[in-house]
């Protein structure tokens, strides 16, 4: 007897099944647009077609390009589909058969090949059938919102030496409503795209020339790392860190006795010789750091010893996977390795999450998630170190009163780590600050120090970033604001905008004084209208407008305007000064008036 009886389903368990049922709605798109793809091109060979966040994909074959144009087309098809409510329904056959069922179609039956089991499992909707293991939904007709979105190639298998095909993106939520909130979000996100507003704002470059993923700063946007990169090293001198600077080669010897040739070699670049022996550009720079340490013996009362470098690397990144700031191929990261007593660790990742977490929110990223991962499959070291290791890192994460969730498995091999994941404005997640403990480089390299008893002893090693690199994380920072950059980091603060030729000396007068203070400043001389520079200032994101003319020059002060909309105030200079410059000093996340 059932009556009265309640079941209880937790909030995580309902989250769950949302998220279960979802990945189903958002496969079974995939196989009706695989569907209208085949009903439009009869050719088409079909790669895979997975569940993706807020989304799916399917990869085609196709005998000509696809353009923008063809989506409306795909999806009216895919409506259609839709509302023929058809059902989808599993098989299961030998692989013999499938190979038969699937001979025309040369990506499947490489997928069929690979499978180990004898039987492989199908799926069919109306008139089309695919290989899948499945679930999908009851039919398609519970397909309630979707749009497509984008074309993109994909190389088969993310090999860059199989072929290329198209993939065509798609989005799709349990409703209407959860879908235009979706599209709405995306529509923001192209709006802070940081490769178009790198254009406009004339921050960086990336010459195809040159070389894809290589980034040229130009001088603003120099001006903004810079400003970085300064805050960084005057942060970490204040808290104990020696900032060291190393070459961006090493020979590659040095990478194989750290395991980073056999681990990482297709991120690696070829080695180049000189004077008969091979070098390789540095991946990381982690080794130097440690050669750093050991040019003399160390002792345990020496440590810690914290080494904070801004050092560039290189890795070998696909060119298909290359992203504006945000995947390249030369990037400088802001890197720290600390050399401590296994009795110190807790004490310096705490430190270190207490930097992490500080910076991150001076530079206004207030929300943000925190993973510790746990040991993986494959590991360097002892259970029992590993153990320890992340207990120790737990311990100092709640020591600093830090809300986490646990990642299993997914540390790198040589030791646990704790991810800090920040989110910006449009509550995107970027990977932030990195803390990991490594068992590996120090027995590799034999990092040890002379310990109380007179003997030498293990030293545990910290790798850690902040930021992570410059590149990825300027990326993050001109999508969070919009490039609409808090007055400190701003690489012009302020434009000064002559009413007239009359005005310019005034004009030219103010950016002096102002300069003297180290206020980021420039005077618009152009024969332009007011109306005109201003906008042009908005238009650059300049927080600050100093228009003047008659009524200013003849009372000695500045009528000022700000970037975000028409508020004005008319000020003695000495005034504006002093906001300008307490807003600079205190990093100020909004404008002051």
């Amino acid at each position: 007897m059932t009556e009265g009886f309640k079941v209880v389903v937790s909030k995580k368990e309902q989250q769950q099944d949302k998220a279960e049922k979802l990945e189903r709605l958002r496969h079974s798109a995939a196989h009706v647009m695989a569907e209208a793809v085949l009903s439009l091109f009869p050719e088409a060979r079909f790669g895979i077609g997975p569940a993706i966040e807020n989304g799916f994909y399917y990869d085609f074959d196709l005998s000509r390009r696809l353009t923008p144009d063809d989506l409306p087309v795909i999806e009216a098809k895919m409506s259609e589909l839709i509302a023929a409510d058809q059902p989808f329904i599993r098989e299961e056959v030998s692989k013999e058969e499938a190979r038969k069922l699937f001979s025309s179609q040369p990506y499947k039956l490489e997928l069929i090949d690979e499978i180990p089991e004898e039987r492989v499992s199908l799926y069919r909707q109306g008139s089309f059938l695919d290989l899948c293991r499945g679930p999908h939904l009851d039919s398609s007709g519970e397909i309630a919102a979707f749009k497509l979105i984008s074309i993109a190639g994909a190389y088969w298998r993310g090999d860059e030496k199989r072929p290329m095909l198209q993939r065509i993106y798609g989005v799709a939520f349990a409703t209407k409503e959860d879908l235009d909130k979706h599209l709405k979000r995306l529509d923001e996100a192209a709006r802070r795209d940081h490769r178009r507003l790198g254009r406009e704002l004339d921050l960086f470059s990336i010459h195809q020339e040159a070389g894809p993923g290589l980034v040229c700063w130009h001088p603003k946007g120099a001006t903004i790392r810079r400003l970085i990169e300064d805050y960084w090293r005057e942060e970490h001198i204040r808290r104990g860190y020696d900032i060291i600077y190393t070459p961006h080669i090493a020979k590659l010897n040095l990478w194989k006795t750290s395991g980073h040739w056999q681990f990482y070699h297709d991120y690696l670049y070829s080695p180049i010789e000189v004077e008969g022996e091979e070098y390789i550009l540095k991946p990381m720079n982690c080794l130097y750091h440690i050669l750093i340490y050991k040019t003399k013996l160390r002792s345990y009362r020496e440590l810690p010893i914290r080494y904070a470098e801004l050092g560039t690397v290189y890795r070998y990144e696909r060119s298909g996977v290359l992203h504006g700031l945000s995947r390249v191929r030369g990037f400088t990261q802001d890197d720290a390795h600390i050399f401590c007593r296994f009795d110190q660790l807790e004490d310096e990742v705490a430190a270190v999450l207490e930097l992490a977490l500080f910076m991150t929110e001076t530079f206004g990223f207030d929300s943000y998630k925190v993973l510790l991962s746990t040991r993986p499959e494959k590991y360097a070291g002892t259970i029992q170190i590993w153990d320890e290791a992340t207990e120790i890192l737990s311990r100092a994460l709640k020591r600093q009163k830090v809300a986490y969730d646990i990642d299993p498995g997914e540390a790198v091999f040589y030791g646990p780590k704790i991810d800090i994941k920040f989110e910006d404005a449009v509550g995107r997640a970027w990977q932030g600050p990195t803390i990991q403990v490594d068992f590996n480089l120090p027995q590799r390299f034999s990092v040890t120090c002379i310990g109380e008893d007179g003997r030498e002893q293990a030293v545990a090693m910290v790798h850690r970033t902040v930021l992570g690199s410059m590149e990825r994380f300027l990326a993050s920072l001109i999508e969070h604001y919009g490039g609409a950059f808090p007055v400190w980091l701003a690489p012009v603060q302020v434009m000064v905008i002559p009413i007239a030729d009359r005005h310019l000396d005034y004009a030219n007068e103010i950016a002096a004084e102002l300069k003297k203070d180290r206020v980021r400043v420039e005077v618009d001389a152009r024969s332009e209208t007011v109306n005109q520079k201003i906008r042009q200032a908005q238009l650059d994101k300049i927080p600050y407008m100093l228009v003047v003319g008659d009524k200013e020059v003849a009372a000695n002060t500045v009528s000022v305007r700000l970037r975000s909309g028409p508020k004005q105030a008319n000020q003695p200079l000495a005034s504006f000064k002093e906001t300008i410059t307490t807003a600079t000093r205190d990093r100020a996340k909004d404008l002051l008036l």
